[in-house]
């Protein structure tokens, strides 16, 4: 046997853990709400997907049957019970844009969900949980979990970054978060609904908004806090690369746990092709890994050093 013969056996050999995960269904679309910014959130009947969805996992839409390619959306919301996801997304091009114009009754192929998830860990309860623009969904979704999460008295911060209007009505906060800025009363209306803290951050000049990057507003926060706090923390973050390096250098900072889930351009989301692929720092040594299946969560000082 070649040693390409050789290497091609011992891969087929391995079993791969994203095989019989992955679903592929025609999600009916239930709701269709439009936001600032050309910002659409879907919710769709994906009964297969919603009881297999975790917070970091995705699904590839099919945008419409004349574009050839699959879009990859972060699932902002699932509900095992009633068989639904929700999905956020801004248009960018022609696939997003084809989406924006989908309504409810329409059907949309999907696979999903796809990709390793966040992991909780009970002895860092309290959750900093960072999300920049379209990489809010997945701090929505951790958050939503750790409702239901008995594992841990947990106790989540959620802080969320845009320099574009958010993908909802703002409003003050009614809950109190101590160690944050005065300045900050801004909330996602939903997360205060579900008693979860969270706060805004903006250079546009948003009211309530802390106005800076949101990487800032958590360095805030986190340098508030006492020792004995500071060591319940972990760092859960989704958005721009800079804003992922800037969260890793912060989690350096203060020597503290973090997992980001990053965001790559995907063909076939599954594995196959490799095009995602990014290069890690493992025990072994330098390594590429693929984003979609090996990710979209990874430590984030794997990636960022």
């Amino acid at each position: 046997m070649s040693l390409r013969g050789a290497a091609g056996a011992a891969t087929a050999a391995r079993p791969r853990a994203h095989r019989g995960t992955i679903h592929v269904e025609d999600g009916l679309i239930l709701q269709h709400t439009a936001a600032a910014a050309q910002q659409h959130i879907l919710r769709i009947a994906a009964p297969r997907t919603a009881q297999h969805a975790q917070p970091g996992s995705f699904v590839h839409l099919r945008c419409e049957s004349a574009l050839p390619m699959r879009r990859p959306l972060s699932i902002m919301r699932a509900s095992a019970e009633a068989g639904w996801i929700e999905v956020l997304f801004k248009v960018i091009g022609a696939g997003t844009a084809a989406l924006s114009q989908r309504r409810p009754g329409e059907t949309l192929n999907l696979l999903g969900p796809i990709g390793q998830g966040f992991t909780l860990h009970p002895a860092r309860p309290r959750i900093l949980a960072i999300g920049g623009g379209v990489g809010i969904p997945p701090m929505v979704f951790l958050a939503e979990r750790l409702l239901t999460d008995a594992r841990a008295a947990w106790k989540p911060l959620v802080l969320m970054g845009s320099e574009i209007p958010f993908p909802f009505r703002a409003r003050p906060s009614r809950m109190l978060v101590p160690a944050a800025p005065a300045e900050a009363i801004a909330c996602m209306p939903l997360l205060d609904e579900w008693g979860v803290p969270s706060r805004l951050a903006s250079g546009a000049g948003f009211a309530g908004c802390f106005n800076g990057y949101v990487t800032e507003l958590a360095a805030h926060w986190l340098a508030a806090l006492s020792d004995a706090e500071r060591a319940e923390v972990e760092i859960f973050a989704c958005g721009p690369t800079p804003m992922l390096a800037a969260t890793a250098a912060l989690a350096r900072r203060f020597a503290l746990p973090c997992q980001v889930s990053l965001e790559e351009y995907m063909a076939c989301a599954v594995g196959g092709c490799a095009g995602c692929a990014v290069e890690v720092h493992t025990a072994n040594g330098r390594a590429m890994k693929r984003v979609c299946v090996d990710g979209p969560v990874f430590e984030a000082q794997s990636v960022f050093q």
